[in-house]
């Protein structure tokens, strides 16, 4: 598994949203700058957000996008999920269906089960808000 640029730029412009949550609504413009992002790659990413809820739009002079909750209820994980469309070390583990011939026999299922498990448990054990604190270095969670 490998987060491609869509799930990192993601994460970066949500903390970006989510350190000026009180603010309003903040121009993709001005998280591209912030961020040395490309607008036209955020507006690919915004769509993704929006349609789960996750971002509410403004529009007119004073428009952009802000957070529809609390930094503390949005995780990691679910955000790479959203925009990588999931987060499988493996083909065979992408749908809750094992759809593999070999799934019965596989001596190695369990490995990329445990890998799975792990990586989902860490991410989705860190928030925005976790990040914002200096608390997500991975340094007090079990591995």
């Amino acid at each position: 598994m490998k987060i491609t640029t869509k799930g990192r730029y993601a994460l970066r412009m949500m903390l970006d949203l989510a350190e000026r949550q009180g603010e309003g609504f903040v121009p993709l413009k001005e998280i591209g700058e912030r961020q040395n992002l490309s607008k036209k790659y955020l507006e690919q990413i915004v769509p993704v957000l929006t349609a789960a809820g996750w971002l509410t739009a403004g529009r007119g002079v004073s428009g952009g996008y802000r957070l529809t909750m609390d930094p503390s209820a949005y995780t990691v994980g679910e955000l790479l999920k959203l925009t990588e469309g999931g987060l499988a070390p493996v083909a065979c583990l992408e749908s809750p269906e094992n759809r593999c011939p070999r799934c019965a026999d596989c001596r190695t299922l369990p490995v990329w089960m445990g890998l799975e498990k792990v990586i989902r448990d860490y991410l989705d054990g860190i928030t925005l808000r976790d990040i914002l604190d200096g608390r997500a270095n991975g340094a007090d969670r079990p591995v």
